[in-house]
Protein backbone atom coordinates (compact mmCIF):
# COMPACT_ATOMS: atom_id res chain seq x y z
CA UNK A 1 0.00 0.00 0.00
CA UNK A 2 2.95 2.33 1.05
CA UNK A 3 4.71 1.75 -2.43
CA UNK A 4 1.37 2.68 -4.67
CA UNK A 5 1.07 5.89 -2.92
CA UNK A 6 4.57 6.51 -3.03
CA UNK A 7 4.31 5.89 -7.21
CA UNK A 8 1.41 8.49 -7.43
CA UNK A 9 1.86 11.22 -9.62
CA UNK A 10 2.46 13.90 -7.98
CA UNK A 11 1.57 18.30 -9.26
CA UNK A 12 5.35 18.17 -9.26
CA UNK A 13 5.53 15.52 -11.67
CA UNK A 14 2.75 17.90 -13.94
CA UNK A 15 4.74 20.92 -13.43
CA UNK A 16 8.17 19.19 -14.31
CA UNK A 17 6.29 17.95 -17.55
CA UNK A 18 4.89 20.97 -18.73
CA UNK A 19 7.74 23.11 -18.14
CA UNK A 20 5.74 25.58 -15.66
CA UNK A 21 5.69 26.09 -11.69
CA UNK A 22 3.71 24.30 -9.47
CA UNK A 23 1.76 26.97 -8.79
CA UNK A 24 0.62 27.85 -12.61
CA UNK A 25 -0.05 23.96 -12.71
CA UNK A 26 -2.37 24.76 -9.56
CA UNK A 27 -4.35 27.87 -10.56
CA UNK A 28 -5.21 25.72 -14.75
CA UNK A 29 -5.95 22.61 -12.40
CA UNK A 30 -8.32 25.17 -10.41
CA UNK A 31 -9.90 26.98 -13.01
CA UNK A 32 -7.95 30.11 -12.57
CA UNK A 33 -8.29 33.00 -15.27
CA UNK A 34 -4.87 34.33 -14.97
CA UNK A 35 -3.32 30.85 -16.87
CA UNK A 36 -2.65 31.79 -20.63
CA UNK A 37 -4.76 29.06 -23.10
CA UNK A 38 -1.27 27.33 -24.25
CA UNK A 39 0.25 27.08 -21.11
CA UNK A 40 -3.17 25.56 -19.96
CA UNK A 41 -3.39 23.44 -22.90
CA UNK A 42 0.73 21.91 -22.14
CA UNK A 43 -0.37 21.27 -18.42
CA UNK A 44 -3.49 19.35 -19.66
CA UNK A 45 -1.25 17.18 -22.19
CA UNK A 46 1.01 16.88 -19.07
CA UNK A 47 -1.59 15.87 -16.54
CA UNK A 48 -2.59 13.57 -19.65
CA UNK A 49 0.99 11.80 -19.73
CA UNK A 50 1.59 11.62 -16.09
CA UNK A 51 -1.75 9.78 -15.27
CA UNK A 52 -2.16 12.61 -12.29
CA UNK A 53 -5.59 12.72 -12.65
CA UNK A 54 -6.42 8.90 -12.65
CA UNK A 55 -8.96 8.33 -10.24
CA UNK A 56 -9.47 12.30 -9.56
CA UNK A 57 -12.87 13.61 -10.12
CA UNK A 58 -13.09 16.23 -12.68
CA UNK A 59 -12.60 19.94 -11.05
CA UNK A 60 -11.35 18.08 -7.60
CA UNK A 61 -7.50 18.42 -7.87
CA UNK A 62 -5.94 19.40 -5.00
CA UNK A 63 -3.81 22.62 -4.13
CA UNK A 64 0.07 22.19 -3.74
CA UNK A 65 0.65 22.14 -0.03
CA UNK A 66 3.50 23.85 2.00
CA UNK A 67 3.61 22.74 5.62
CA UNK A 68 4.80 25.53 8.39
CA UNK A 69 6.54 24.59 11.63
CA UNK A 70 7.41 26.12 14.99
CA UNK A 71 8.11 25.22 18.17
CA UNK A 72 5.64 27.74 19.57
CA UNK A 73 2.93 29.29 18.15
CA UNK A 74 1.85 31.76 21.17
CA UNK A 75 4.64 34.35 20.01
CA UNK A 76 3.23 37.61 18.02
CA UNK A 77 6.70 37.43 16.50
CA UNK A 78 5.80 33.47 15.02
CA UNK A 79 2.30 35.00 14.27
CA UNK A 80 3.50 37.58 11.77
CA UNK A 81 5.96 35.82 10.03
CA UNK A 82 2.61 33.05 9.36
CA UNK A 83 0.58 36.26 8.04
CA UNK A 84 3.38 36.74 5.27
CA UNK A 85 3.39 33.13 4.29
CA UNK A 86 -0.48 32.81 3.90
CA UNK A 87 -0.79 35.89 2.19
CA UNK A 88 2.23 34.60 -0.30
CA UNK A 89 0.81 31.16 -0.77
CA UNK A 90 -2.89 32.72 -1.12
CA UNK A 91 -1.47 34.61 -4.44
CA UNK A 92 0.60 31.26 -5.26
CA UNK A 93 -2.37 29.11 -5.27
CA UNK A 94 -0.56 27.08 -2.52
CA UNK A 95 -2.30 25.98 0.76
CA UNK A 96 -0.49 26.28 3.99
CA UNK A 97 -0.58 23.59 7.03
CA UNK A 98 0.62 24.69 10.69
CA UNK A 99 2.27 22.15 12.59
CA UNK A 100 5.03 21.90 15.50
CA UNK A 101 8.00 20.43 14.95
CA UNK A 102 8.23 18.40 17.82
CA UNK A 103 4.49 17.23 18.84
CA UNK A 104 5.91 14.93 20.46
CA UNK A 105 9.40 14.07 22.84
CA UNK A 106 9.63 10.53 21.82
CA UNK A 107 10.09 11.40 18.00
CA UNK A 108 13.90 12.45 16.70
CA UNK A 109 14.21 15.90 14.67
CA UNK A 110 15.21 13.03 11.93
CA UNK A 111 12.13 11.42 12.06
CA UNK A 112 10.17 14.94 11.60
CA UNK A 113 11.77 15.30 8.41
CA UNK A 114 11.51 11.63 7.29
CA UNK A 115 7.60 12.33 7.92
CA UNK A 116 7.82 15.62 5.94
CA UNK A 117 9.49 13.82 2.86
CA UNK A 118 6.82 10.91 2.94
CA UNK A 119 4.04 13.51 3.30
CA UNK A 120 3.01 14.82 -0.08
CA UNK A 121 4.24 18.64 0.08
CA UNK A 122 5.75 20.61 -2.11
CA UNK A 123 8.22 22.08 0.74
CA UNK A 124 7.94 23.13 4.12
CA UNK A 125 9.17 26.23 6.16
CA UNK A 126 10.76 25.76 9.62
CA UNK A 127 10.57 28.79 12.00
CA UNK A 128 13.35 29.25 14.65
CA UNK A 129 14.05 25.80 15.62
CA UNK A 130 16.99 24.66 17.20
CA UNK A 131 18.53 21.66 15.69
CA UNK A 132 21.35 19.54 15.55
CA UNK A 133 23.75 18.74 13.23
CA UNK A 134 22.62 15.73 12.22
CA UNK A 135 19.38 16.91 11.96
CA UNK A 136 20.76 20.04 8.92
CA UNK A 137 22.30 17.36 7.59
CA UNK A 138 19.04 15.60 6.81
CA UNK A 139 17.46 18.69 5.42
CA UNK A 140 20.23 18.87 3.15
CA UNK A 141 19.91 15.67 1.61
CA UNK A 142 15.97 15.88 1.76
CA UNK A 143 14.24 15.93 -1.62
CA UNK A 144 11.62 18.06 -0.51
CA UNK A 145 12.46 21.73 -0.10
CA UNK A 146 12.78 22.70 3.34
CA UNK A 147 13.41 26.80 4.46
CA UNK A 148 14.43 27.74 7.83
CA UNK A 149 13.86 30.90 9.36
CA UNK A 150 15.92 32.70 11.98
CA UNK A 151 17.51 29.34 12.36
CA UNK A 152 19.35 28.88 16.15
CA UNK A 153 22.02 27.09 14.62
CA UNK A 154 24.37 26.90 11.15
CA UNK A 155 26.63 24.10 10.44
CA UNK A 156 27.61 25.94 6.97
CA UNK A 157 25.93 23.27 5.22
CA UNK A 158 23.81 24.42 1.66
CA UNK A 159 20.46 24.45 4.07
CA UNK A 160 18.34 27.68 2.74
CA UNK A 161 17.13 30.08 5.22
CA UNK A 162 15.92 33.56 5.86
CA UNK A 163 16.48 36.23 8.43
CA UNK A 164 17.22 39.84 9.18
CA UNK A 165 20.06 41.83 9.49
CA UNK A 166 20.60 40.92 13.88
CA UNK A 167 23.99 42.84 14.07
CA UNK A 168 22.65 46.20 12.81
CA UNK A 169 19.44 45.89 14.90
CA UNK A 170 21.47 45.62 17.93
CA UNK A 171 23.81 48.30 17.42
CA UNK A 172 21.14 50.44 16.21
CA UNK A 173 19.68 49.67 19.13
CA UNK A 174 22.39 51.03 21.71
CA UNK A 175 23.32 53.97 19.36
CA UNK A 176 20.00 55.18 19.90
CA UNK A 177 19.97 54.98 23.60
CA UNK A 178 23.95 56.15 23.89
CA UNK A 179 22.61 59.39 21.52
CA UNK A 180 20.13 60.50 23.88
CA UNK A 181 22.80 60.19 26.95
CA UNK A 182 22.43 56.76 28.45
CA UNK A 183 25.78 55.15 29.23
CA UNK A 184 24.46 52.56 32.07
CA UNK A 185 22.86 49.94 29.50
CA UNK A 186 22.32 46.85 30.02
CA UNK A 187 21.24 43.80 27.08
CA UNK A 188 18.77 40.73 27.62
CA UNK A 189 20.05 38.74 24.83
CA UNK A 190 18.04 35.77 23.24
CA UNK A 191 18.75 32.01 24.10
CA UNK A 192 23.00 31.53 24.01
CA UNK A 193 22.86 29.34 21.29
CA UNK A 194 20.98 31.10 18.91
CA UNK A 195 22.62 33.09 16.43
CA UNK A 196 20.22 35.40 15.71
CA UNK A 197 20.38 36.43 19.37
CA UNK A 198 24.15 36.22 19.48
CA UNK A 199 24.03 38.82 16.70
CA UNK A 200 21.91 41.79 18.30
CA UNK A 201 24.48 41.25 21.44
CA UNK A 202 27.24 41.74 19.16
CA UNK A 203 26.09 44.78 17.90
CA UNK A 204 25.04 45.76 21.44
CA UNK A 205 28.79 45.35 22.43
CA UNK A 206 29.81 46.53 19.11
CA UNK A 207 28.34 50.36 19.92
CA UNK A 208 29.30 50.24 23.47
CA UNK A 209 32.93 49.69 22.24
CA UNK A 210 32.75 52.60 19.52
CA UNK A 211 31.27 55.07 22.38
CA UNK A 212 34.23 53.91 25.20
CA UNK A 213 31.48 52.52 27.05
CA UNK A 214 32.48 49.50 29.54
CA UNK A 215 29.77 47.41 30.00
CA UNK A 216 29.77 45.01 32.97
CA UNK A 217 29.49 41.54 31.92
CA UNK A 218 26.41 41.22 34.36
CA UNK A 219 24.59 43.40 32.26
CA UNK A 220 24.58 40.79 29.06
CA UNK A 221 22.56 37.62 29.97
CA UNK A 222 20.77 35.09 27.44
CA UNK A 223 17.90 33.59 28.21
CA UNK A 224 14.30 32.81 26.38
CA UNK A 225 13.01 35.05 23.49
CA UNK A 226 9.91 35.16 26.05
CA UNK A 227 8.17 37.47 28.73
CA UNK A 228 8.85 35.49 31.79
CA UNK A 229 12.31 34.72 31.35
CA UNK A 230 13.24 38.47 30.46
CA UNK A 231 11.13 39.60 33.34
CA UNK A 232 12.99 37.96 36.12
CA UNK A 233 16.46 38.86 34.55
CA UNK A 234 14.96 42.53 35.11
CA UNK A 235 14.00 42.75 38.08
CA UNK A 236 17.24 41.05 38.95
CA UNK A 237 19.01 44.47 36.76
CA UNK A 238 16.46 46.82 38.02
CA UNK A 239 16.49 45.57 42.11
CA UNK A 240 20.58 46.93 41.81
CA UNK A 241 22.20 50.24 43.65
CA UNK A 242 24.01 50.54 40.21
CA UNK A 243 20.40 49.37 38.09
CA UNK A 244 20.68 50.39 34.46
CA UNK A 245 19.24 53.45 32.99
CA UNK A 246 18.56 51.61 29.44
CA UNK A 247 17.97 48.68 28.93
CA UNK A 248 17.44 46.73 25.04
CA UNK A 249 15.44 43.97 24.87
CA UNK A 250 15.97 41.10 22.08
CA UNK A 251 12.45 40.50 20.99
CA UNK A 252 8.61 42.43 22.19
CA UNK A 253 8.17 40.04 24.46
CA UNK A 254 10.76 40.37 26.63
CA UNK A 255 10.15 43.84 26.37
CA UNK A 256 6.72 42.98 27.78
CA UNK A 257 8.00 41.34 30.66
CA UNK A 258 10.79 44.29 31.61
CA UNK A 259 7.68 47.07 31.82
CA UNK A 260 5.92 44.54 33.95
CA UNK A 261 9.42 43.88 36.47
CA UNK A 262 9.47 48.08 36.47
CA UNK A 263 5.59 48.15 37.15
CA UNK A 264 6.53 46.07 39.98
CA UNK A 265 9.39 48.16 41.13
CA UNK A 266 7.79 51.25 40.50
CA UNK A 267 10.15 52.26 37.88
CA UNK A 268 8.56 54.73 35.07
CA UNK A 269 9.20 54.05 31.86
CA UNK A 270 10.88 56.45 29.90
CA UNK A 271 11.51 58.56 33.18
CA UNK A 272 13.44 56.47 35.16
CA UNK A 273 14.44 53.77 32.91
CA UNK A 274 14.51 53.67 28.85
CA UNK A 275 13.25 50.65 26.80
CA UNK A 276 14.03 49.36 23.83
CA UNK A 277 12.23 46.41 22.16
CA UNK A 278 12.43 43.90 19.14
CA UNK A 279 10.56 42.71 16.43
CA UNK A 280 7.61 45.54 16.67
CA UNK A 281 5.21 43.20 16.34
CA UNK A 282 1.43 44.81 16.90
CA UNK A 283 1.85 44.23 21.02
CA UNK A 284 4.72 47.44 20.74
CA UNK A 285 2.50 49.93 19.49
CA UNK A 286 -0.21 48.52 22.24
CA UNK A 287 2.03 48.54 25.01
CA UNK A 288 2.15 51.73 27.81
CA UNK A 289 4.60 53.75 26.67
CA UNK A 290 4.47 52.05 23.41
CA UNK A 291 7.51 50.70 22.76
CA UNK A 292 10.56 52.25 20.31
CA UNK A 293 11.75 48.64 18.96
CA UNK A 294 13.99 47.34 16.57
CA UNK A 295 11.76 46.35 13.32
CA UNK A 296 11.79 43.70 12.10
CA UNK A 297 9.74 43.23 8.53
CA UNK A 298 8.48 39.61 9.44
CA UNK A 299 5.90 39.47 6.89
CA UNK A 300 8.34 40.15 4.52
CA UNK A 301 10.34 37.45 5.38
CA UNK A 302 7.57 34.77 5.66
CA UNK A 303 6.64 36.05 2.05
CA UNK A 304 10.29 35.44 1.01
CA UNK A 305 10.65 32.45 2.39
CA UNK A 306 7.39 31.10 0.81
CA UNK A 307 8.87 32.09 -2.40
CA UNK A 308 12.31 30.24 -2.02
CA UNK A 309 10.18 27.02 -1.24
CA UNK A 310 8.98 27.34 -4.69
CA UNK A 311 12.09 28.11 -6.18
CA UNK A 312 13.47 25.28 -4.79
CA UNK A 313 10.38 23.35 -5.83
CA UNK A 314 10.63 24.42 -9.43
CA UNK A 315 14.64 23.26 -9.44
CA UNK A 316 15.36 26.74 -9.60
CA UNK A 317 19.28 28.15 -8.13
CA UNK A 318 19.22 30.28 -5.25
CA UNK A 319 21.56 33.36 -5.82
CA UNK A 320 21.93 32.93 -1.88
CA UNK A 321 21.88 29.99 0.63
CA UNK A 322 20.96 32.76 3.13
CA UNK A 323 18.59 35.54 2.92
CA UNK A 324 19.03 38.59 5.15
CA UNK A 325 15.88 41.36 5.14
CA UNK A 326 16.89 44.86 6.57
CA UNK A 327 15.78 46.35 9.84
CA UNK A 328 15.24 49.79 11.08
CA UNK A 329 14.61 51.58 14.25
CA UNK A 330 11.17 53.10 15.06
CA UNK A 331 11.30 55.81 18.00
CA UNK A 332 7.78 55.88 19.91
CA UNK A 333 7.85 56.49 23.59
CA UNK A 334 9.87 54.44 25.77
CA UNK A 335 12.75 55.67 25.05
CA UNK A 336 13.88 59.08 26.64
CA UNK A 337 17.63 61.17 27.97
CA UNK A 338 18.22 59.76 31.63
CA UNK A 339 17.68 62.00 34.55
CA UNK A 340 18.35 62.15 38.18
CA UNK A 341 15.23 60.27 38.94
CA UNK A 342 16.98 56.88 37.14
CA UNK A 343 18.65 56.34 40.41
CA UNK A 344 16.34 57.82 42.90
Amino acid sequence: MESTKAQRPTLNDVAQHAGVSIATASKALNGRSDVAASTRARIEVAIEATGYGAGRPRGAAAAPTIEFLVDKLTSPYAMEILRGVTLAAEDAGIDVVVGRFRPSPHKSDQEVIRRLNRSGRVGAIILTVDMSEATHQAISRSALPIVLIDPLRMDGSSVASVGSTNWIGGRSATEHLIGLGHRNIAIIGGPAESLSARARVDGFRSAADAAGIAVPDDFISHTGFDHDAAERIAHELLSRDDRPTAIVASSDAQAMGVLEAARQLDIRVPEHLSLVGYDDTYVASWANPPLTCVYQPLQDIGRVALRTVQQLSAGEHLDSHHIELATRLVVRESTAPPSDRNHS
